[in-house]
């Protein structure tokens, strides 16, 4: 078993360099891109921040006529722009999503639309409804992006609007939604109703308001698996960093202007420190980060590697950083001359990033999981992922003799004789969920070992 011990080894990620992270081409030719979602479906959508929505489609191409166009009602100077979107967590039904930007006044403008009801690839632009503005008193530190949490609610990451150094102390302010992560409930009332367990409701400060204490959140997502909620914050002078909560946790302080990262910054009239969230991971300016882009915990199939970690870069560091939920993280090779605006995730869980400076997407790949050898081809193996068995067809050219199934740490887990049966069945019922290795020997005593999924 030598050789596929070899081929374990190579598969298992060594933690400490995430060399394997590699970067292609996926679709070019956007403008400032600084979002990318979807809504449930093959397709994906691209915020450019000018004011448009684009379809990028699964082969990588990009529909010609924008899903929705509002260039005219947006002001795209410094930070702002249009900065979010959001598709209904019923989408499918109902055909309602919202926006974030900034109109021409600089305020930020949460909007509803519906797509058109003739045309899937088209917003109905006449739509548009607002459904909350706030008024921003500086042009930069807007946040932007807006995700439905797993509990249905409308999360909005707002930043302290701006200012260096959060000169008015927005964020500490219970009574502003600046600074803050708001949670609205956009199902009921008019224009939206607030959860009856947000932590101001019924006491001193703003209903809407979910935690407070943030600087700039850039960006923010949901944890699918484990429902967690990381966020990256935009530090003032010399340190990023990305905080992670349950979603069950009410009424955080994110510890802003109070402290910059875990370091004091202006403790000024703060609450006490054991009373602040801290980040579970701080980039130094030194490393030469200035501006954290968060994006997604990978929950995707094709990668066995990247499952759970948490991945995030920054506007002035062109890596990719891989985060642990205790804090443990591993940097990918610089990707030279990229300005990393967005990572995005299409419905299979697989990841993007786009660069905002030459508008391209590249979709986030595993280098290293050449675990799959060209004798794999001699056989036929299905289905992948299984639930309860596979089945394993010979070539026309070899039959398999041997078939063996190992764990991730390199366990042996069964082992099969099969003589020179034309289909061999392999029992999976037994074994819990999770990414296996597979590995074949033929009658000509060349072995081929290919990765295994069991849902």
């Amino acid at each position: 078993m030598k050789t596929a011990l070899l081929l374990l080894t190579s598969f298992c990620l060594n933690f400490s360099s995430a060399q394997t992270i590699a970067l292609e081409t996926f679709a070019s030719g956007f403008t400032s891109p600084v979002e990318i979602t979807n809504a449930g479906d093959s397709r994906m959508f691209v915020v450019e921040k000018v004011g448009k929505i684009k379809i990028l489609n699964a082969n990588g191409t990009t529909n010609t006529t924008s899903f929705l166009d509002i260039t005219g009602q947006v002001s795209t100077g410094s930070e702002q722009g249009l900065l979010g979107l959001a598709f209904h967590p019923n989408y499918s039904a109902n055909r309602v999503f919202f926006i974030n930007y900034t109109n021409l006044s600089g305020n930020t403008v949460i909007a509803k639309y519906t797509v058109d009801s003739g045309n899937p690839n088209i917003a109905n632009a006449s739509s548009g409804s607002i459904i909350l503005i706030i008024v921003q008193p500086y042009a930069n530190h807007n946040g932007g992006s807006l995700k439905f949490g797993p509990d249905g609610f409308l999360y909005i990451g707002m930043g302290d609007g701006g200012g260096a150094g959060d000169p008015e102390n927005r964020a500490q302010n219970s009574n502003v939604l600046l600074g803050k992560m708001l949670r609205i409930d956009v199902n009921i009332g008019t224009p939206y109703g607030i959860p009856s367990d947000n932590p101001y409701v019924g006491i001193t400060g703003a209903d809407e308001i979910w935690a407070i204490g943030l600087r700039n959140p850039w960006k923010f997502s949901f944890d699918k698996i484990k429902n967690n909620l990381w966020i990256a914050d935009v530090g003032q002078n010399n340190i990023e960093e990305i905080n992670i909560a349950g979603t069950t946790q009410a009424g955080l302080n994110y510890g802003w202007r109070c402290y910059e990262g875990d370091a004091p910054y202006n403790t000024t009239a703060c609450p006490s420190q054991a009373s602040m969230k801290f980040p579970t991971s701080v980039i130094n300016h030194s490393t030469g980060a200035c501006s954290v882009t968060g994006g997604y915990v990978y929950n995707g199939i094709t990668y066995p590697n990247f499952k759970g970690m948490y991945f995030f870069s920054d506007y002035c560091n062109p890596q990719i950083g891989m985060l642990t939920t205790t804090g443990t993280v591993a940097y990918s090779q610089v990707f030279t001359g990229n300005n990393f605006s967005t990572f995005g995730e299409d419905s299979n869980g697989e990841l993007y990033i786009a660069a905002i400076n030459s508008g391209t997407v590249f979709k986030i790949k595993d280098s290293a999981l050449g675990v799959n050898t060209p004798e794999i081809s001699q056989f036929i193996i299905y289905p992948n992922p299984t639930k309860s068995e596979i089945v394993i067809q010979k070539s026309n050219k070899n039959y398999p003799t041997e078939i063996t199934l190992f764990d991730l740490a390199g366990k042996m887990l069964l082992q099969q004789k099969t003589g020179d049966k034309t289909v061999n069945i392999v029992k999976t019922n037994n074994l819990p969920k999770g990414f296996y290795i597979l590995t074949i020997k033929n009658d000509q005593g060349n072995l081929s070992t290919h990765r295994l999924i069991i849902e």
